[in-house]
């Protein structure tokens, strides 16, 4: 899963703030759009690797990993700072890795009875949808209702990301790892997903300057890359992949 620490920083900036940047979501939509084309280069790229030359994959798979959480932590305080000429490229290149990354879920999705690429049409079709929904909601919640369901996404994700560690370990020591968990928790990432595609259009413009524009398209970035990331898993859990 993505790192959402963006999301969860600007929420904490945004308590008890007016509307600083009224036009901030409307710059970074394209922004936002251009790094999901990235990241679906970076995925095709990673889907040629494990296709022709599978052992190469995964010592590249963790070297990305690494790289993208670094660049993750510079690109977000250059962004921040509004030096948007120097963290675009890092941005880019996140993106590019990121989809690199993804490119193994996709393979077991693309692999599975019953998800292939119709899944991951509805995974996408899924991140439109949310984003409509929350332009809708978000755009119009009141301040008392925006902070509440911002705190509340907030420690959804928190404790989604403590159960998912579990899980992890749990798994790498050896455990069975059983269907119903796994649906259970990409259930419950869709459902906090979503209502950070709603919280987001509320936080954003209270917690980022219109030049910041930036800072506001990796936060959304990462709300539809890990909504689209827990709908493909409930897809393949679903489908009976144990």
């Amino acid at each position: 899963m993505s790192n959402t620490s963006n999301f969860r920083a600007a929420i904490r900036e945004a308590r008890n703030q007016s509307l600083i940047g009224p036009n901030v979501i409307a710059k970074a939509l394209p922004f936002v759009g251009g790094g999901l084309v990235l990241t679906a280069a970076g995925a095709f790229g990673g889907l040629q690797v494990i296709r022709n030359n599978p052992d190469l994959f995964m010592p590249t798979f963790f070297g990305a990993l690494v790289l993208e959480l670094i660049l993750f932590f510079v690109a977000r305080n250059v962004a921040e700072k509004a030096n948007n000429g120097m963290a675009l490229p890092l941005l880019a290149t996140y993106s590019l890795l990121s989809g690199y990354t993804l490119s193994g879920l996709l393979f077991v999705a693309l692999g599975t009875a019953g998800v292939g690429i119709q899944g991951v049409g509805i995974a996408a079709l899924g991140c439109g949808a949310a984003f409509i929904f929350g332009r809708q909601v978000g755009s119009n919640l009141s301040d008392q209702d925006g902070l509440a369901l911002a705190k509340t996404v907030q420690m959804g994700i928190i404790a989604l990301l403590v159960a998912m560690v579990g899980q992890i370990l749990f798994t790498v020591f050896g455990g069975y790892n059983p269907t119903w968990l796994e649906i259970a928790i990409s259930g419950v990432g869709v459902f906090l997903f979503t209502g950070a595609a709603v919280v987001d259009f509320y936080v954003l413009p209270r917690a980022y300057r219109d030049e910041q524009y930036l800072s506001a398209a990796l936060s959304m970035y990462l709300t539809y890359i890990n909504l689209f990331i827990f709908i493909l898993r409930l897809l393949i859990a679903i489908n009976g992949r144990d």
